[in-house]
């Protein structure tokens, strides 16, 4: 089993009673900001360990009934066709992604808006095919000198020519595809709005990251800036939350910046701030949940180490990054790590050395390393989960899991009718074949049985692999990174 740092059941407890001390404190109506991934939120479960990925959803269940969603997207990304980089696809079909994730949760989604919009083309028609589905739909238009023109902003011209958009609940969860969605001023757009309809409501934001009771060079708050390292990101002590309580708290660089301006628009809009501080406006008890502070450090080490080779291999792959390697180099020296400290590079680099052709490594939770070398049937990762597997099952070593006469025809099958040049079986191809194999094999069958506890394990290749296999090392839960450097000298890479 793999070291557990964090106390999720505690977590959601804590989160959902803060959650509705806020809707109180705001007198039965919160707009509450969701940052950060809903459903998914692999990052928060590799930096501390015990953490759920499906942790926010599980709270908001426990909310449902108050509960209304509001999706953001900006008008501008559905006109680039914005990707989501994790799962790769366009902002706009993750939209009805995350509906249909919410709806099967048991959560109501009341309406979608449009954030700066301006007559779009594109979004246009998305704004029609939204409304085909039966999907509420509101526009908020381009405020000139937002954030900082705030007579402008809390205007009748301002915040006054948005949709307002109807809601029925007390928690209205307003979130978003990705980040720079416009979530904030959509929340702030509909303080001024209830406002100005004699609605007393107010604002909170729900931010994972950085975790402001931590200290400010912690690992896990230094793997958040390693994540957003594209965004620039800084975390920094809050300031102003120093100057008001005399408490030393971390947040970062956007919301401090912002908030001068977020306490005027508060007091336009309402009279005076509910808040002192950045930190104030922030709803996150994960700090509380830590059971484990060493756990969480070296997991927090390890997460830095990825981002630092996936930049390397977007560079490689000719994506910018030299700006966000370059920060990532800076908080590995805070760290006080290199990648030296993550054991699985070394060991797949040795072996690829020793045998002249990609390689792949993995360790077990107890600290063993399996390797995996290319042959003429396997291809290095796929050899490296299979040596895996018949370890955790205690399955021989020079036992083959997938007879070579099934993996054959499959080769051929791959080159001489579907047209690959490369016969090798992709990891997905090899996990069939070891189900199939599974059926009349014992040993095969304990190997497939052990799948789940891949799940959280790190792994290196001494190459850059296949989208396929790095989804299926994703889904397996499996934490990858890869040498800069492809295979081979070919300039077109699949």
């Amino acid at each position: 089993m793999n070291k557990i740092g964090f106390d999720n059941d505690k977590y959601l407890e804590l989160q959902s009673r803060h959650i509705r001390e806020r809707i109180d404190q705001f007198g039965g109506k919160l707009y509450l900001e969701f940052g950060g991934k809903l459903f998914d939120d692999y990052h928060a479960s590799r930096v501390l360990p015990g953490f759920q990925p499906d942790s926010k959803i599980r709270m908001l269940r426990q909310l449902a009934d108050q509960t209304e969603i509001v999706i953001a997207i900006r008008a501008e990304d559905i006109e680039k066709n914005k990707v989501r980089g994790d799962i790769g696809i366009t902002y706009d079909m993750d939209l009805l992604r995350l509906i249909d994730a919410f709806t099967n949760n048991g959560l109501f989604v009341g309406s979608v808006v449009l954030t700066q919009f301006s007559g779009q083309p594109s979004t246009l028609a998305y704004e029609k095919k939204l409304k085909a589905l039966g999907l509420k739909v509101y526009r908020h238009y381009i405020i000139p000198g937002y954030p900082s023109n705030i007579p402008m902003i809390v205007s009748d011209d301002g915040f006054g020519k948005n949709d307002f958009i109807e809601t029925s609940r007390p928690l209205v969860v307003v979130t978003a595809p990705g980040p720079g969605s416009g979530k904030m001023a959509t929340c702030l757009s509909q303080l001024y709005h209830e406002e100005k309809r004699g609605v007393k409501a107010g604002y909170a934001k729900f931010e994972t990251f950085p975790i402001w009771n931590l200290p400010l060079n912690h690992p896990v708050n230094l793997a958040y800036e390693a994540a957003t390292a594209d965004l620039n990101d800084v975390n920094m002590i809050d300031p102003f939350h120093l100057e008001a309580y005399g408490q030393t708290v971390v947040n970062y660089n956007r919301d401090v910046e912002v908030f001068p301006v977020l306490r005027a628009m508060f007091e336009k809009i309402s009279g005076s701030s509910p808040y002192q501080s950045p930190t104030d406006m922030g709803v996150n008890m994960a700090g509380y949940c830590i059971t484990d502070d060493a756990v969480t450090r070296e997991a927090s080490n390890q997460e830095i180490l990825r981002r630092y080779y996936q930049t390397e291999c977007d560079i490689r792959k000719g994506e910018p990054g030299e700006v966000a390697l370059a920060k990532i180099e800076l908080l590995m020296e805070k760290a006080g790590i290199s990648p030296d400290d993550r054991p699985v590079v070394a060991a797949a680099n040795t072996k690829a050395e020793l045998t002249g052709n990609p390689a792949a490594s993995i360790q077990l939770s107890d600290g063993t390393i399996i390797t995996g070398k290319t042959s003429s049937l396997l291809g290095a990762s796929s050899a490296m989960l299979l040596n895996t597997l018949k370890k955790l099952a205690g399955v021989s070593e020079t036992k083959n899991l997938i007879s070579p006469e099934l993996i054959s025809p499959i080769m051929e099958l791959k080159v001489d009718y579907l047209g690959n040049n490369n016969p090798l079986l992709h990891l997905d191809e090899i996990l069939i074949a070891l189900s199939i194999a599974a059926l009349t094999d014992q040993d095969a069958k304990a190997a497939y049985a052990q799948l789940p506890n891949l799940r959280g394990l790190e792994a290196h290749s001494s190459v850059i692999l296949s989208q396929v296999d790095v989804g299926v090392f994703k889904k397996l839960g499996v934490n990858l990174t890869c040498e800069p450097r492809y295979q081979t000298n070919k300039l077109y890479h699949r």
